[in-house]
């Protein structure tokens, strides 16, 4: 089993959980603590519930999940003014966009609810600083998406014997973790002289687009040797488009999330590789990051969980088990 963990403030982290359980035990409060996911729909964000959940239940708050069936502002924002509308002790949000998202939570901030971003994040991420619009979150709690890019960078140029061309597919830009994930594939192959990176294909989080899209890149460019869908959907779908063109195995595609249904993409080959987050542990840091605030402890600017790295020759073991997302 590969793993990588990154704890970004190790150190603060179970500071946190002690502090936040010593609390419960000195307020008479029971508090309510909202989370609004990117989608209500998808693996991730019900792996990551199940972990709030987890915490909610430990510390003895109350938990509310409500989100949109579309990652997209348009969606979200609506869902999103309703739950402060009922004002919660605290709000836990993935917004899905880094600059439309910043007004409606700066009303949330104004309203007197501490916000805390969740996987991904407004303005720059960088919280805490004094300065520019975007900086009122009390913390960001995700996977290290730079990291899990270059970390697929390199499984992908491991599996294609280091050279040949490859293309990012991507939903969209400007939203923060699938950016932060393309800009650390491609500062990592950089590094790898005999890879050349094609332009960036944008599927709008359609996975038939992104089937579409892989299609039209082979019959560009036959000599393709490798895809990183920087999500689940754009990865599957790549893998869709890769199989109907009749080049299954010759292409590698990466993965980013594993979602239990990956399994069987692994064994087939539609999928070589996917980079598992660990969702249930970003929920249950947000809601005890909360807890710790609204009991009057100081908590971490940011906390950065981990990744596990799972391909065909892993799946199977009872270790990478917890590590898929399950619905």
């Amino acid at each position: 089993m590969r793993r990588r963990t990154m704890l970004a403030s190790v150190g603060a982290t179970p500071a946190i959980l002690g502090l936040a359980r010593g609390a419960r035990a000195a307020t008479g409060k029971r508090f309510t603590i909202a989370l609004v996911p990117g989608l209500t729909t998808d693996a991730f964000y019900i792996t990551m519930h199940r972990g709030a959940q987890a915490a909610a239940e430990a510390l003895g708050v109350d938990l509310v999940f409500q989100g949109a069936p579309a990652f997209n502002p348009v969606s979200q924002v609506p869902v999103l003014d309703a739950v402060v509308a009922r004002h919660p002790d605290a709000l836990l949000v993935a917004p899905t966009d880094k600059t439309q998202l910043i007004q409606p939570l700066r009303n949330a901030a104004n309203a007197g609810i501490p916000v805390i971003t969740v996987d991904t994040y407004i303005g720059t991420g960088q919280y805490g600083t004094g300065s520019g619009p975007a900086d009122f979150p009390l913390s960001y709690i995700a996977s290290n998406n730079t990291t899990g890019g270059e970390i697929a960078a390199r499984a992908l140029a491991g599996a294609i014997g280091g050279k040949g061309k490859v293309y990012v597919s991507n939903i969209e830009a400007g939203v923060s973790t699938t950016d932060q994930r393309e800009a650390g594939f491609k500062a990592e192959m950089a590094k790898h002289s005999g890879i050349t990176v094609l332009a960036t294909e944008f599927n709008d989080d359609d996975a038939n687009k992104a089937a579409s899209q892989s299609q039209s890149v082979l019959a560009r460019h036959p000599d393709l040797a490798g895809i990183f869908g920087t999500n689940l959907f754009s990865a599957l779908g790549a893998g869709n488009g890769v199989q109907q063109s009749g080049a299954s195995g010759k292409v590698k595609v990466v993965a980013f999330d594993a979602p239990l249904s990956i399994v069987g993409q692994l064994k087939s080959g539609l999928v070589s590789i996917a980079i598992a987050q660990h969702p249930a542990e970003i929920g249950w840091f947000a809601v005890a990051a909360a807890y710790a605030h609204l009991t009057g402890q100081s908590v971490p600017l940011s906390i950065a969980t981990g990744f596990t790295i799972i391909d065909r020759n892993n799946v199977d073991d009872p270790k990478i088990k917890p590590f898929l997302y399950a619905a």
